[in-house]
């Protein structure tokens, strides 16, 4: 008999970027990012290698330094092969099958988290902070419509913060 595995979060890079920028800096909020370290030690939270690297900030980013620590980076980089298939399947159903290069260059790293998502898709949720908008096409589409197309499961970031039980004092209850 197969046990059912836990649900593994796939974070945009736009996650950590956003919680930092808007919500939660770093230091700020640092139970926020205790609370992501936690649940990348615990195998919730997981960021694909070619997304983490999209994590970006300004000369002082706290955000970027906070991602990069090399013993916090290697927690929250998922680590497998990646799926060369699944990223076809993504671009060709989720976005459209003749991109052209200015388009592919468009749509970045997206197609690649979805595609680690669909590596298991009964237990993996792309978390992101775009938002549905079905009317875009092509190299417009945005994440949540791609999840749809293909049948990756997404949700944003609130979703997340509700399923793992985030709160400041979350340690009390460790």
């Amino acid at each position: 008999m197969q046990e059912d595995r836990k649900n593994i979060y796939l974070l945009d890079a736009n996650i950590i970027i956003t919680a930092h920028n808007l919500y939660y800096p770093v230091s700020k909020v640092p139970e926020f990012w205790d609370w992501l370290e936690f649940h990348a030690k615990n195998g919730s939270i997981a960021i694909p290698r070619e997304i983490h690297e999209e994590i970006k900030g300004g000369n002082d980013a706290e955000h970027v330094r906070w991602a990069k620590d090399g013993a916090r980076k290697k927690l929250l980089i998922l680590d497998e092969e990646f799926n060369q298939d699944l990223l076809e399947r993504v671009i060709n159903e989720g976005y459209a099958p003749d991109l052209n290069e200015v388009e592919l260059d468009r749509i970045a790293m997206d197609p690649v988290l979805v595609a680690y998502a669909l590596a298991d898709p009964k237990n993996r949720i792309v978390v992101t902070n775009e938002v549905s908008k079905p009317s875009r096409k092509r190299q417009n589409r945005h994440v949540p419509d791609v999840c749809s197309a293909v049948g990756a499961r997404c949700c944003n970031v609130y979703q997340m913060l509700r399923d793992l039980d985030f709160r400041t004092n979350w340690k009390s209850n460790v």
